[in-house]
């Protein structure tokens, strides 16, 4: 199946099965220099380069509590050395919105390698992220080249999700042409105009972990959009998202953000239509910058 044709897949599935990656695991789990390996536990305060495979960009990125029947993750091999890690990055043919600013190259450089942080500059001030490049190299890299381009500048957090509205929480970021206002029909259905396999499957979501956005059933489609979970609840998410750090400081800002409310979605639906559109924080987040270092 192409990306187009699962882009043309019923709304039910493409859309409440669109999980951003909400991922929730704790510092002394995720065990930073060894990276993301295994996770649980609330926050406080690598995969190897998968083969392509030909999977879509759901209109609309985002998790859902909804259940779907999907096969048990993939275990990947950490690799030993970095430097012979190859990535894959192809083509969205799946005709999402995109700002395309390039591939990102297949082998990581040595400032990749020794990332350790994913800084975003925001109105409210800074979230810093742990990362774990040795569990999830492409994934970085990919952050790594589109900060290196602004990708992210100037680009809002478009979704909010509470236990309330949507059995789950988390704050969804990535996509360069939301305008996170509960009216734009095509919110979380842009990315990057390219798509990458997933990595590090396994760990549970719950507070703190950031982790990429795509449909549940929509296996290594990730693209630039990524969510930070707030709660424990989002352990029952399936397996399917790639957790790819930790939030080590910031996470007052989501709580902040998270009191402020959510302003329902247009049709008073959260990502369940094939178009697009989702529920928004009420407090606006602006990314001003997006730095890996």
């Amino acid at each position: 199946m192409t990306d187009t044709d699962r882009q043309k897949q019923p709304a039910s599935r493409v859309r409440t099965a669109k999980r951003t990656t909400t991922l929730g695991v704790g510092l002394g789990v995720l065990v930073m220099a060894g990276g993301l390996a295994a996770c649980g536990g609330g926050a406080k305060n690598g995969a190897q380069a998968s083969p392509s495979a030909p999977s879509a960009s759901p209109s609309a990125a985002g998790p859902s509590a909804t259940q779907s029947a999907l096969p048990a993750p993939t275990v990947t091999a950490v690799p030993s050395d970095l430097r012979k890690v190859t990535c894959e990055y192809r083509k969205d043919d799946s005709g999402s919105p995109a700002k395309f600013v390039g591939f990102p190259p297949k082998k990581l450089s040595a400032q990749v390698i020794k990332a350790t942080t994913m800084t975003i500059k925001t109105n409210l001030g800074a979230i810093v992220i742990d990362l774990a490049p040795g569990q999830t190299p492409c994934t970085v890299n990919s952050f790594a080249f589109l900060a290196k381009k602004n990708y992210f500048d100037n680009t809002v957090c478009h979704r909010l999700t509470t236990v309330q509205t949507n059995g789950l929480g988390l704050l969804q970021c990535g996509d360069p042409q939301a305008k996170g206002d509960a009216e734009n029909p095509t919110d979380g259905t842009g990315g990057p105009g390219y798509l990458f396999n997933d990595e590090n499957l396994g760990p549970q979501y719950t507070r703190g972990v950031v982790f990429m956005a795509q449909g549940g059933e929509d296996a290594n489609s990730n693209g630039s959009q990524f969510a930070i979970s707030y709660t424990d609840e989002n352990a029952q998410l399936p397996q399917a998202y790639t957790p790819f750090g930790i939030v080590r400081k910031g996470m007052d800002i989501v709580d902040k953000i998270v009191k402020g409310g959510v302003k329902t979605a247009k049709d008073g639906k959260d990502i369940t239509s094939d178009e697009g559109g989702s529920n928004a924080p009420k407090i606006r987040v602006l990314i001003k910058d997006l730095a890996v270092s």
